[in-house]
């Protein structure tokens, strides 16, 4: 068996508001992964561009600040074997027009923006993101 690792998930603003977020949370679960932070939370611009540092001077971004900050959201932290990897999987592609039917963003989005999840995509990204949402967590 793997070593345990730990990713980051935002589930997002669409989904918090379409009541979605047991059903996603669930789905997680049922892969065997543990939940070992979670917290509903809004957030600010400040807050947005923090997390976003990558992609705040693309010409996209102004328009997913104003989504992410346009309603509350779950940050979670999650861990089991290749956690990154399977949170990913269970995702799906970006874009939830084109996402495979039974992944989270291809039974549960139409956009390529408001898409339900966010995931870390890297064991670096994870830990950058999980320090800016849970600070305090070991």
């Amino acid at each position: 068996m793997s070593h345990t690792e730990r990713t980051f998930v935002l589930i997002k603003p669409d989904a918090v508001r379409r009541g979605l977020v047991g059903q996603i949370l669930a789905r997680f679960e049922a892969k065997g992964l543990a939940i070992e932070a979670l917290e509903l939370r809004h957030i600010d611009a400040a807050f947005a561009d923090t997390h976003y540092l990558d992609h705040v001077a693309k010409v996209w971004y102004p328009a997913l600040r104003d989504y992410i900050v346009s309603g509350p959201l779950v940050a979670v932290v999650l861990s089991g074997p290749r956690a990154i990897e399977a949170v990913r999987v269970l995702n799906g592609a970006t874009d939830g027009v084109v996402a495979a039917p039974g992944s989270i963003r291809g039974d549960f989005s139409l956009s390529n923006r408001e898409n339900a999840v966010h995931a870390s995509d890297s064991a670096e990204s994870a830990e950058r993101e999980m320090a800016i949402w849970f600070p305090g967590l070991r």
